[in-house]
């Protein structure tokens, strides 16, 4: 299940001895608006029961589990977890770092819970992942005051979408997730790039909230935080208004006006300076994170382009790496036009380094997770 503010995505997997199979997956839309049928959560997992009884698939196989998504874990989720009381109020605890996430989260997760009553319920957090980051990787150099509504540090996210990609490399390679060192570009409307250094992340461009790090459709990145002093000192910006500005009105869409790269991408090839302006900066930022990443992955297996950006655009790979054979990066051109789907390499014949693009998986590796917790029993 992954349950946002106005919509609820779900997959249907079936276990057997070869691993997991997705049987049914839908999507209910426009929660809460006011010309829906969909007035609520509880109402949208009506729907969902609906739709898996007319599938027939619970008549021949019982649910064993329901994995959950939650943005938010705060410090005190390093991993899947069974889902009871203390879980639901360590969620609601970590709401204040992420507002516009954990709540419809947990809305999901109520409404499951009332429904299937007996099934086992699993939080799988997109924090837990970074979990493992050096103190100097997740530590701001900033007072540490006291009191505030949760520790002010890193969290990072994206973690499911990373985590799916160390076990797909994992598989690709024939080797154990805990020897390799990726270097991966989560690139879709957010974006954020990590570390992986023997299995664990060890640095991630997300912060404490989701609009650090890499430009995104509609979010800044790194900014300056002086700007917002300026903003608030010379115009009197509230916090509503700097919320609207940094994470709605900004990144590609403050740049040029649109946040989908296809669109960009098209101006650009129709000759607007604009959308070639806004590339730019993106492709900037990019690059950046690159070197920096690699400066702490000596011994770099691969670089993995994922997310609906980072699968669907060649060139924003090809830009992104152009360049930076002096990194072991060589792209192959025509392997990168000719990606169409799947996990695979893309780089030049010869190359030091792995350039691959996989998809995210990230219901799939719910699904994973809550089941692996459930088999061993950890977490409970």
């Amino acid at each position: 299940m992954n349950s946002g503010s106005s919509s609820l995505k779900y997959e249907l997997h079936a276990i057997s001895p070869t691993g997991l199979s997705v049987v049914f997956k839908g999507l209910v839309e426009r929660i809460g608006e006011p010309t829906s049928s969909v007035q609520n959560h509880r109402d949208a997992i009506g729907q969902v029961v609906h739709a898996l009884e007319a599938s027939g698939h619970l008549e021949t196989s019982p649910l064993l589990a329901i994995g959950h998504r939650v943005v938010h874990g705060g410090e005190r989720f390093c991993r899947a977890v069974v889902i009871d009381e203390k879980v639901v109020e360590g969620i609601r605890a970590a709401a204040s770092l992420a507002p516009l996430h954990n709540p419809p989260n947990l809305l999901g997760i109520e409404a499951c819970r009332a429904h299937w009553a007996e099934v086992p319920q699993v939080a799988v957090f997109d924090t837990a992942f970074h979990q493992s980051l050096p103190v100097a990787a997740y530590r701001y150099a900033i007072p540490a005051l006291e009191g505030g509504p949760g520790r002010i540090r890193r969290y990072g996210f994206h973690g499911t979408s990373f985590a799916s990609i160390r076990r797909q490399v994992a598989q690709y390679l024939d080797r154990p997730a805990d020897t390799l060192n990726l270097l991966v570009l989560h690139l879709g409307n957010g974006a954020s790039a990590c570390a992986i250094r023997a299995g664990q992340s060890i640095e991630t461009s997300m912060g404490m909230t989701p609009t650090a790090g890499l430009v995104m459709g509609t979010r800044s990145g790194d900014i300056d935080p002086g700007i917002l002093l300026h903003w608030m000192m010379q115009e009197g910006a509230c916090a509503e208004v700097l919320n609207q500005r940094l994470n709605h009105q900004s990144g590609l869409k403050g740049l040029c006006g649109s946040n989908d790269m296809r669109e960009i991408l098209d101006r650009i090839e129709a000759k607007d300076p604009l959308a070639r302006e806004a590339l730019n900066i993106y492709i900037h930022r990019l690059r950046h994170f690159i070197g920096a990443y690699r400066a702490e992955l000596p011994e770099l297996d691969a670089l993995v382009f994922t997310g609906g950006i980072g699968e669907h655009a060649p060139k924003v790979r090809f830009e992104a790496l152009l360049g930076l054979s002096h990194l072991g990066f060589e792209l192959d051109v025509d392997r990168n036009d000719a990606y169409s789907g799947g996990i695979g390499e893309i780089q030049r014949s010869g190359a030091v380094i792995r350039v691959m693009v996989a998809p995210p998986l990230e219901e799939r590796e719910i699904a994973l997770q809550s089941a692996e917790l459930l088999m061993t029993g950890e977490g409970i």
